[in-house]
C-alpha cells in the first residue's frame, strides 16, 4: 500500500505543471451551462492524449469516458466532475482571467475537471496493478436548474455498467490548500426556487385609498413568510427560507400594479418540503386576498437534499488520512447550499466532499461565486493524488 501511495504522489507532482496549465485554459475560456462545447472538446483532447475512450454528447455537453483493468467485473468506480462556469464578470488581475466577458469559474469547476483529468491519468498508468473498472463523468450544467446530473443520469450515465459507488470533489476555499473535509450522512440541502406574484390595483402614491398597493401586500407576505421557519419548521430539520429580489416598478408616487418576489426554500427532509411548500402557497394567497389583491405562486423543485452514503463515506474519511495525514482531514458540518451531485447520491452509493484551495499568505481568500475567487493552485496536486488514491484503494 505505501509503495502505491508513494507512486501516486509521485505522478501527482509531476503532473502537476500540466494539470495547472489545464485548469488555467479552462479558466480562462469559461462556458455556462449546457452551452460548454469547447470545454467539452478540450477535456476530449486530454482523455485522447492519455489514451482513455470516452463518449461524447451525454446531455448535450457532457462526455463519460470508460477503462478497464484486471478482473474488470471486480467492482465499477464512478468518478465525476463539473464543468459550468457562472455568469460574473472576473476582477481578478491575473494572466489567465476569463476573456468571456461577464462569464467566470467562479465555483472551481475549473480545478474539478483539472483533478479529475489527473486523477484519471493516475489511475490509468496504474491500470495493470488494479482491479475493475472506472468510469470518468464530465458533467454539464451544475449550476443552472434543473442541472446536468438529471439530464445525464436520464440518459444512462449510471448504466453499462452501472457504478457500485460514486465520487465527487469540490473546492472550499474557507479550507487551507492540503487539507481536505467530509460528512457521513445528509450533508448539503434541497434547494427550491420561490416565484411569487403579487397583484394589486396601481395607482397615484398621494390617493392609496382608491388603490391597492402590492407593495404595502408583498412586504406583509415576506415578514409572515419567516414563520414558515421560526415557526413550523422542527428544530432537527435545518430549514432556510430567503428572498433575494423584489421588483416593484414604480415610482415616488407611483404605485404599480404588481410586485414580483423571488426566493429560496432549503431543507433536509423531503416531508416536510412538501408541507413547507403548501404553507407557502397557502399563506402568500390568503394575505393578498385579505387584503384586496391577489398571488400566483410558482415553486420550481430543484435539487433533493445530498446524503453520503455511510460506507462509502467511511472509506473517503479513513483513507484520506492514510494519504493525507489525520490532521489534513475534517468532519464537516452540514451546508444549506444545494449541489446537483444530490441526485448521483439519490441513486447509488455515493460520496462528496471538499478540497481545500485558501492561501492566505498568497491572498487566496475570496469565497464562491464572487468576482474574485480564485484557489491556491497547489491544491491540485492534493486534489488529484487524493481522488485518485480515493479510487485505487478500492481497486488494489
Amino acid at each position: 500500500m505505501k509503495e502505491i501511495i508513494n507512486r501516486i504522489k509521485e505522478m501527482s507532482s509531476e503532473y502537476l505543471g500540466e494539470i495547472t496549465e489545464i485548469r488555467r485554459h479552462i479558466h480562462t475560456h469559461p462556458e455556462l451551462g449546457f452551452e460548454e462545447v469547447k470545454t467539452s472538446e478540450y477535456i476530449a483532447a486530454k482523455l485522447t492524449e492519455i489514451g482513455i475512450p470516452f463518449t461524447k454528447g451525454i446531455a448535450k455537453t457532457g462526455i463519460v469516458a470508460l477503462f478497464k483493468c484486471n478482473n474488470p467485473d471486480k467492482i465499477c468506480i464512478a468518478l465525476r466532475a463539473d464543468m459550468d462556469a457562472l455568469p460574473i464578470l472576473e476582477q481578478n488581475d491575473i494572466n489567465y482571467k476569463s476573456v468571456n466577458d461577464g462569464v467566470m469559474h467562479a465555483c472551481g469547476h475549473d480545478a474539478h475537471v483539472a483533478c479529475l483529468l489527473g486523477a484519471a491519468k493516475i489511475i490509468f498508468n496504474l491500470k495493470e496493478q488494479l482491479h475493475g473498472t472506472v468510469k470518468l463523468i464530465f458533467q454539464p450544467s451544475e449550476e443552472k436548474f434543473p442541472g446536468g446530473a438529471l439530464a445525464m443520469i436520464n440518459e444512462g450515465v449510471l448504466e453499462n455498467p452501472k457504478p457500485d459507488l460514486i465520487i465527487g470533489q469540490h473546492v472550499l476555499p474557507t479550507m487551507n490548500a492540503g487539507k481536505m473535509g467530509v460528512r457521513a450522512g445528509k450533508y448539503m440541502a434541497s434547494t427550491d426556487e420561490i416565484y411569487l406574484t403579487v397583484k394589486g390595483k396601481g395607482g397615484h402614491g398621494a390617493t392609496p385609498e382608491l388603490n391597492v398597493d402590492p407593495i404595502v401586500i408583498a412586504s406583509h407576505i415576506i415578514i409572515a413568510l419567516q414563520q414558515i421557519v421560526s415557526r413550523n419548521a422542527r428544530p432537527d430539520i435545518p430549514t432556510v427560507l430567503s428572498f433575494g429580489k423584489i421588483i416593484g416598478n414604480g415610482r415616488t408616487n407611483i404605485i404599480p400594479d404588481i410586485v414580483t418576489i423571488d426566493g429560496t426554500l432549503r431543507t433536509f427532509n423531503e416531508e416536510w418540503r412538501a408541507e413547507a411548500h403548501l404553507k407557502i402557497t397557502k399563506m402568500t394567497q390568503s394575505i393578498a386576498e385579505a387584503m384586496g389583491g391577489s398571488c400566483d405562486v410558482i415553486i420550481d423543485k430543484g435539487y433533493p437534499f445530498l446524503v453520503n452514503d455511510a460506507d462509502v463515506t467511511e472509506h473517503v474519511f479513513s483513507n484520506a488520512k492514510t494519504f493525507l495525514g489525520d490532521d489534513n482531514v475534517e468532519e464537516l458540518p452540514m451546508r444549506m447550499t444545494a449541489e446537483d451531485f444530490a441526485y448521483f447520491s439519490q441513486k447509488i452509493p455515493a460520496c462528496f466532499y471538499r478540497l481545500g484551495i485558501r492561501n492566505e499568505s498568497k491572498g487566496i481568500i475570496s469565497n464562491l461565486h464572487t468576482n474574485t475567487f480564485n484557489i491556491d493552485e497547489d491544491a491540485l496536486e492534493t486534489g488529484m493524488g487524493l481522488m485518485a488514491w480515493l479510487a485505487v484503494s478500492k481497486m488494489i
